[in-house]
């Protein structure tokens, strides 16, 4: 690389995996002449531990709401300047104002989702209605079963009839043991990975994200997806601003780019999520519009809840998730 080349800004991109359309990054170099460093995590907690243990120093990051709060809470993050992101009237009012932000200040609403089952026709006739069917000894080592602490403890919470945002400890002990027993029925605890391995039919049933539904569903034909009536998760990913960024305008300019309406559409069209931005919306494709994973009707997420910050809470959770896996 010439000298030249080296002296471009750089910016820090934090995101999840598979959750952007590559070729966004390049037009984005070319357009501001600038070099993007990035990189991606599978948890919200994983990004976190990376962003606060030092020596990181990212631009933009991906987190979803719960964490955004958190994140407020403790000071991480620069209020974001609108007055650089003007393509923020794009998003739909639906996803402002919402709890974790109440004031839009410091994160821009990227995309939106739910939490459920993808499983496959062939190898399950029942309906799937239920996180119940997660612990049916039937599917013994066909189960792929979420690697993230919040979710797997949220849905054991949600499967007792409980909420996934609970602080009861004896709640949490009841989670942990249905965990524990459903231990011996899983072929994985997987994240990123559950997508290709029920592509390729290896398990009967995983716990994914809907994006990774739609984006799965797609390839195989056998594969659909359901929201269990007993729960569920609805979570809304935004991007925000840590304070290590050594470079704020550029980070602003890279938010606004993702929200330039064929850009925000390739991102919405490459990953299956659903996209709160109301251009690329009515530009998606038929089959992606209508598409319930992606653009569920509200009376199959009438029982959702979203995440919120439990606070001094979360060492339970970590505690019981270190548990559950060491067992």
């Amino acid at each position: 690389m010439s000298m030249r080349g080296d002296k471009k800004p750089t910016l820090y991109v934090y995101n999840w995996g598979d959750y952007i359309d590559e070729d966004v990054i390049d037009r984005f170099e070319k357009e501001y002449d600038v070099r993007v460093v990035y990189d991606t995590f599978s948890t919200n907690e994983d990004m976190y531990v990376k962003v606060t243990s030092g020596g990181s120093k990212y631009d933009v990051l991906f987190p979803s709401d719960y964490m955004i709060k958190r994140m407020i809470d403790e000071d991480l993050l620069e209020k974001i300047d609108l007055d650089n992101v003007p393509n923020a009237k794009y998003i739909d009012p639906r996803f402002k104002d919402l709890d974790h932000d109440p004031n839009n200040e410091y994160s821009v609403p990227y995309m939106w989702g739910t939490l459920g089952i993808l499983y496959n026709k062939k190898m399950v006739s029942e309906p799937v209605d239920s996180w119940d069917i997660l612990w049916d000894p039937k599917y013994s080592k066909q189960i792929l079963m979420v690697d993230s602490q919040r979710d797997a403890v949220g849905i054991a919470l949600q499967k007792l009839g409980y909420s996934l945002n609970s602080v009861d400890r004896n709640e949490l002990e009841a989670a942990k043991q249905e965990l524990i027993k459903q231990k011996d029925l899983v072929l994985a605890y997987v994240v990123d990975e559950a997508k290709d391995k029920m592509i390729a039919e290896e398990a009967a049933l995983a716990v994914v994200w809907s994006g990774d539904a739609v984006f799965a569903m797609r390839e195989n034909p056998n594969l659909d997806y359901a929201v269990p009536k007993n729960g569920g998760n609805l979570w809304f990913d935004g991007m925000v601003i840590p304070k290590t960024t050594q470079n704020k305008e550029l980070a602003e300019a890279f938010i606004n780019f993702m929200n330039e309406p064929a850009i925000a559409l390739a991102n919405a069209e490459y990953t299956g999520y659903s996209t709160p931005h109301m251009e690329a919306r009515k530009m998606l494709p038929q089959e992606l519009a209508n598409n319930k994973a992606a653009y569920p009707a509200d009376e199959d997420i009438a029982n959702t809840e979203v995440f919120v910050h439990v606070g001094e809470m979360l060492r339970e959770y970590d505690r019981i998730w270190t548990e559950v896996k060491a067992y």
